[in-house]
């Protein structure tokens, strides 16, 4: 299995494995998980070839090592089609994994455009295909009942199924990916086409769970078959809900408005304490405003933090001032005011907790935390962890 996996603020970067060089300029990544996969393939498929050429000795694992060194180029050129035409079209990549399930590219950001999704999409199921119409010709000039003949058939296999299998639309597989494109060209709708190919990946990973099982009682698979069977629909169901759960996420975009979610700012004099800055707030009917504190000649200079001052005991609060639970102004990053979905979600980082004033020009519109935009986004989820 392969999919391309761009780098978004949702998703973020799935670099795992360590690199073990450069192709074409493109970093190249090995996962230990396909270290493992290569070791069993190697024992695996040695032993079935020596018994079937009547191999002895190093003979065997040799001529598995030469499978598995063709099967890895095979998916190689795989991505390596995802990326070149990636490159093409102007798309950064950020590198190539080949993992226990094949591999994938990780591009720098998703495609402008649906031709450009469609494109880069099928071009790796594409490379497959051609490499699995190749192997069979070799298969058929190579001389029968020897090596070469036997692991061309096996390549011819593999990359006719891959190709086959990495086409059915369902994410993440790169034939979800061509269903978005074709979906978001239709409606103009990019997300509308994420959360279509989630859903139709997910229909995909329920039948390989089925089929696999149908395959293991009917005899066709053996127990090693349909355990991987079961892992890949696994990893599909898991890949599809996320696109799913990021589609309705990315939906509810045009509610991110800093303005309207900011909390109002309450100030007090520097030496205030926690319980009269408390009072005053709830004199003046703020009580859910977040507590400033200003010097002398009444300039914001700090924030107090929220969770430090809810931590402090109620007897203790007419002794502790504002100044000690608050942060500095120069340590609170900023959100203009006039920054909507994306562009906002974009400048909130770290700690949940973590305070940002939403500013217009010189002036102090609010405050507004992460927290404050997850409950916009995703409010049953913030509702199930409370």
């Amino acid at each position: 299995m392969s999919d391309s996996t761009p780098k978004s603020a949702s998703q973020g970067e799935r670099k795992s494995g360590f690199q073990v060089g450069r192709i074409l300029g493109f970093p190249l990544r090995l996962s230990a998980s396909w270290v493992v996969m290569s070791l069993l393939i190697t024992w695996w498929y040695g032993d079935r070839l020596g018994d079937t050429l009547h191999l002895d000795g190093a003979a065997r694992y040799l001529a598995g090592l030469g499978f598995v060194a063709c099967l890895l180029l095979s998916v190689l050129l795989h991505e390596l089609g995802h990326a070149l035409t990636a490159r093409h079209y102007g798309i950064g990549v950020k590198g190539i994994t080949l993992d226990l399930l094949g591999g994938y590219t990780e591009f720098d950001h998703d495609s402008p455009r649906p031709g450009v999704e469609l494109a880069t999409a099928l071009a790796g199921p594409g490379v497959s295909a051609l490499l699995g119409v190749g192997s069979v010709i070799a298969t058929v000039l190579l001389p029968n009942g020897t090596i070469v003949d036997q692991i061309a058939f096996q390549l011819a296999l593999c990359n006719i199924i891959v190709a086959i299998y990495n086409a059915l639309p369902g994410w993440p597989l790169d034939g979800g990916r061509a269903l978005r494109a074709v979906v978001w060209g239709i409606k103009g709708d990019k997300d509308a086409g994420l959360l279509f190919a989630g859903w139709s990946g997910r229909v995909v990973a329920v039948a390989t769970a089925l089929i696999s099982l149908w395959l293991y009682y009917t005899g066709w698979y053996q127990l090693v078959g349909v355990v991987f069977g079961l892992f890949v629909a696994f990893s599909i169901w898991q890949g599809a809900a996320g696109a799913v759960m990021t589609a309705r996420v990315r939906s509810r975009y045009p509610l991110v408005d800093p303005v309207r979610l900011a909390r109002p700012l309450f100030t007090v004099p520097t030496g205030t304490s926690l319980a009269e800055a408390t009072r005053r707030a709830a004199e003046a009917g703020q009580t859910a405003s977040v507590l400033g504190v200003a010097d002398p000649d009444g300039r914001l200079i700090a924030l107090v933090v929220p969770e430090a001052a809810a931590a402090v005991p109620e007897q203790r609060r007419p002794w502790v001032t504002v100044e000690t639970l608050a942060r500095g102004i120069d340590a609170v990053a900023t959100i203009p005011s006039a920054a909507r979905g994306a562009d906002v979600i974009k400048l909130l980082r770290g700690d949940p907790a973590t305070p940002y004033l939403v500013v217009d020009g010189e002036n102090v519109v609010g405050v507004l935390t992460v927290m404050d935009v997850v409950q916009v986004l995703d409010p049953a989820a913030l509702k199930a962890a409370s």
